[in-house]
């Protein structure tokens, strides 16, 4: 009997990659995809992509979706509570599982695994540790397509935005950034692949810079360029 899961999906290469790996391996049903957004903007956090683009993107994949919708400045107390309030509602579906796309990141998955077992849920990381390098390029192989969609300005130039990931931008990236963006280099929008019944149909708008504050203490900033899709 198959272990009932929500999978926590981003829209971009890693969560499509980690989901095909979950639909390839059948030993989870997949009850939703879920995902957190934006409630002011309505756009995938930190990823920019509008939800009317999400929900078509899931209608593409045909698993059914749920939003987690967040304020526009969302303290972490409060988006605990929010996502304890998801999970409570995930719990009622009998649902025991919550599968992430994460790959190397020790404190994210701690924290992750932390606040599943206070709800009575058991982590699944079906790209754990596995080498990012290796991961883009069978990503790329299995005939995925992503584009950039928001890109670290202190990490990579503006003109990265609005690329499409295959192997020659793998060698135009710097030595300093991970292939997956795993560090937050990078964020992309999937839009076709062996996961998709059909491609997700789209126009690039403009390329939007927005500045985030890193520290209060230092009031270090960076700028981030978002590829805007329409």
């Amino acid at each position: 009997m198959k272990k009932k899961a929500v999978f926590n999906w981003s829209g971009g290469k890693d969560s499509a990659l980690a989901l095909h790996h979950v639909l390839k391996e059948n030993e989870f049903e997949v009850v939703t995809l879920m995902t957190s957004v934006n409630a002011e903007l309505e756009r995938i956090s930190m990823h920019g992509v509008h939800k009317n683009l999400l929900q078509r993107q899931v209608e593409a994949i045909g698993l059914p979706l749920s939003i987690m919708s967040i304020p526009g400045e969302v303290t972490m107390p409060e988006y605990d509570q929010l996502m304890s309030e998801k999970m409570e509602s995930f719990r009622k579906q009998d649902i025991t599982h919550s599968i992430f796309g994460d790959i190397f990141l020790e404190d994210l998955k701690a924290y992750r695994e932390k606040r599943l077992a206070e709800a009575g849920f058991k982590g699944h990381f079906p790209l754990w540790k596995k080498n990012t390098a290796d991961l883009v390029r069978e990503f790329i192989d299995l005939g995925f397509k992503t584009m950039l969609v928001s890109v670290d300005g202190s990490k990579l130039d503006k003109s990265f935005a609005g690329q499409i990931i295959d192997h020659d931008l793998l060698k135009e990236l710097p030595k300093t950034v991970d292939p997956c963006g795993e560090n937050g280099e990078f964020h992309s929008f999937v839009f076709d692949g062996p996961i998709f019944e059909h491609p997700v149909i789209f126009e690039k708008g403009q390329v939007v810079p927005k500045e985030y504050t890193l520290s209060n203490q230092t009031q270090e900033k960076v700028t981030y360029w978002f590829q805007d899709l329409l």
